[in-house]
């Protein structure tokens, strides 16, 4: 069986080598680069096939912003930024960009697990064949529908790309329609980690990006509605 395939991305060698050291022993396989630049010619040539990228965002010449952004313009492969930064401008700007999830350093060994093994397990599922059944057809509003099995999005005859984790979000709201879905909740059935306050931002955020693809008039949302105090919630 072969081996899901990680590429770190980190201009320090370092970092390059614990990770690529702990996630061999966890049976991935490892490719390293150690610039945005090397990044991207790994990631567009054609005999590569990632499960997911793990990147730095402060690096010199193209930083980690710029190669998630030029990555989401050919792919939706799984992106796990990586950074010494805890600050919420970073993380807003790294979701913003087409992150899926964020590990701040230090981290530790188990945290780095959960996280790789949660990414790569959604990419599976995002990639499996799926049925036809016209059950799988939801309609969010006049012209947004969702192709839950394929995990596609139309809005009118535009298809929209969402990230792994916006879909995990969205189909989660529709598992959930007419609930109200607490942040916790959220956080803790789609990410699998314990919610902690600090979370909130990220789920907003997500939202948010949800909310610039899907709706109309960001500003007075009718897909996902706030429901002030306690969270979201699709009719």
């Amino acid at each position: 069986m072969a081996l899901d395939r990680i590429l770190i991305v980190d201009d320090n060698p370092d970092i390059r080598e614990v990770l690529s050291v702990l996630l061999s022993s966890e049976n991935y396989e490892i490719e390293e680069a150690e610039n945005g630049r090397a990044a991207i010619k790994k990631l567009f040539d054609s005999k590569n096939n990632f499960d997911l990228i793990i990147l730095d965002i402060m690096m010199p010449g193209m930083n980690g912003i710029e190669v998630c952004s030029r990555v989401r313009e050919k792919s939706q492969i799984p992106i796990l930024f990586l950074t010494a930064k805890s600050q919420d401008n970073d993380m807003i700007e790294a979701y913003s960009n087409g992150g899926d999830d964020f590990l701040v350093k230090p981290f530790s060994r188990t945290e780095l697990v959960l996280k790789v093994k949660s990414l790569i397990r959604r990419r599976k599922q995002y990639n499996e064949p799926q049925s036809k059944e016209e059950g799988n057809i939801k309609k969010l509003s006049d012209n947004v529908v969702v192709d839950t099995k394929k995990r596609l999005v139309h809005k009118g005859d535009e298809r929209i790309n969402l990230t792994d984790k916006e879909f995990d979000i969205l189909q989660y709201f529709m598992d959930h329609k007419g609930d109200i879905v607490r942040n916790r909740d959220l956080y803790e059935d789609v990410w699998g980690e314990k919610y902690l306050p600090s979370a909130s931002n990220t789920i907003m955020v997500h939202v948010l990006n949800l909310r610039k693809k899907l709706e109309e008039d960001i500003n007075k949302p009718k897909i996902i509605q706030t429901v002030w105090g306690k969270g979201y919630r699709i009719e």
